[in-house]
């Protein structure tokens, strides 16, 4: 288990990139930024702590994205190490969990670096202008259900985000499988 590593600093510009995705575009960040702000999460497939939360997540983007916040995600792990993890099944892990964003592959793992990623699920949240104000986890959950009555962080962040609100809480770090590095 991993938890979010080096901290980015509020007001961070976001790094820009530009990956291939599941559905066979090739997209920049300025293809996916919303008009109110955007995500960018770092997953995988076969991290159990993404298995977990993959639902509300997709669940929060929809919601998220029809109030103005741009979604994607992003798999940066090494798949010559963990196959599980390579673009084909980025594919199936996408149409199987219905994504309504674009599923990215960060083969040379440039962009996990840009952004100081450390593990899976890791979200990052950036205003309007794409400057950073929010690092952290989806939620509470971990590998189990959600309880009840329990705070969607990134939802509500966001949210509040997209109506030109201050984030009505301090963001607390991603915790989960590591990303997959290849070594050097």
């Amino acid at each position: 288990m991993a938890v979010s590593g080096q901290r980015k600093h509020p007001g961070d510009p976001a790094p820009d990139w530009r990956l291939p995705a599941t559905n066979g575009k090739t997209y920049e960040l300025a293809e996916v930024t919303g008009r109110k702000g955007t995500v960018i999460a770092f997953i995988c497939n076969h991290c159990p702590y993404v298995k977990a939360v993959v639902g509300r997540m997709v669940s929060d983007a929809e919601a998220l994205m029809r109030s103005g916040v741009g979604f994607a995600a992003i798999c940066s792990n090494d798949a010559e190490t963990y196959p599980d993890d390579s673009f084909q099944n980025m594919k199936r892990f996408a149409e199987d969990h219905g994504f309504c964003f674009p599923y990215l592959h960060d083969e040379d793992q440039s962009v996990a670096k840009a952004y100081d990623a450390a593990c899976t699920p890791e979200f990052f949240g950036f205003d309007a202008d794409r400057n950073l104000v929010y690092q952290g986890r989806l939620d509470e959950g971990r590998t189990g259900p959600l309880d009840e009555g329990a705070r969607r962080e990134l939802l509500e962040a966001m949210t509040a985000v997209a109506e030109g609100l201050p984030i009505p809480f301090e963001p607390l770090p991603a915790m989960g499988c590591s990303i997959k590095w290849k070594a050097t």
